[in-house]
């Protein structure tokens, strides 16, 4: 079985709902507190070992690229200044040298396109692939849990979490037979089902482990919602050849890519802050 080194970060949205912020700035370099969106997925990817860095981007996402590279002049005057915490703090962001990969996506053709813009740097092996805007928030984080479970089991991987009940028609929605909450055999994959007929409260969190069989999937599959090429759909057609699991992440999710969603992450994580947790929570006490 082979070990899982490669990750697909798809950055190619253009965060309309983040305007007039995100005129002029890639919503994942969004600070969740002192470090971008971005940073934040990033920092899961390489605790769970990752060690190839795929980048799946669009027009003026400069940004992003700049971000994971080195900055000769602000490296410089960090120096000069004597600020050697910071500097260590930079560098032990920075990938290591060609282990980040950038790629475009040149059409907004959905995100299963997105993943296939990236096959040729993921090659003939499996792969992970992490939504930026889905911050995981626990002690463990969710892909090396994911990866650990795939290590022993194989197939494919769905990172899930449990969402309320009345809330299921806004979310892909997994049934899944029953066993380990860290690998449920999952029998079917559903988009937002209609109010009250979801057959479970297993929401896709946005963490995938995939076989390179998608590839072949997507290059012929058909748009779906939206008039995209929906991952969703690749992956309904490709469970019906290879397993399929759900892993079930018991912390708290994220979703960066709305505004109470952004607004809560920034809360929880500065409250997860041994440095900012007193007087944060102090200061929300005053305001509320």
């Amino acid at each position: 079985m082979q070990r899982i080194r490669k990750a697909i970060f798809p950055v190619a949205g253009l965060g309309t709902r983040f305007l007039p912020a995100t005129k002029a700035m890639p919503k994942e370099m969004l600070t969740v507190v002192d470090r971008p969106v971005i940073q934040h997925v990033v920092d899961e990817a390489k605790a769970a070992g990752i060690e190839q860095f795929i980048f799946v981007t669009g027009r003026n996402k400069g940004a992003i690229e700049d971000h994971f590279d080195i900055a000769f002049e602000l490296d410089r005057t960090l120096k000069d200044r004597h600020r050697e915490a910071d500097l260590n703090e930079l560098a032990r962001d920075l990938p290591i040298a060609g282990s980040a990969s950038f790629t475009r996506q040149q059409e907004p053709l959905g995100l299963g396109h997105a993943v296939w813009c990236a096959r040729d740097l993921i090659g003939d092996e499996p792969f992970a692939v992490l939504l930026p805007d889905m911050l995981h928030q626990s002690s463990e984080p969710c892909l090396k849990s994911m990866i650990e479970a795939h290590s022993s089991i194989g197939g494919n991987m769905i990172g899930v979490y449990r969402v309320p009940d009345d809330e299921t028609h806004r979310y892909g929605i997994v049934d899944v037979e029953q066993g380990s909450t860290k690998a449920l055999p999952v029998k079917a994959m559903i988009e937002k089902p209609k109010q009250g007929t979801a057959p479970s409260n297993l929401a896709i969190s946005g963490r995938y482990l995939l076989s390179p069989k998608i590839f072949e999937l997507l290059a012929t599959q058909p748009r779906g919602a939206g008039g995209e090429i929906q991952l969703t759909d690749a992956m309904v057609t490709l469970q019906r050849s290879e397993p399929f699991y759900a892993h079930v992440f018991e912390g708290r999710v994220h979703d960066t890519g709305t505004k109470l969603g952004f607004l809560t992450a920034n809360v929880a994580y500065a409250l997860d802050r041994h440095d900012l947790r007193d007087e944060f929570r102090a200061a929300l006490k005053t305001m509320i």
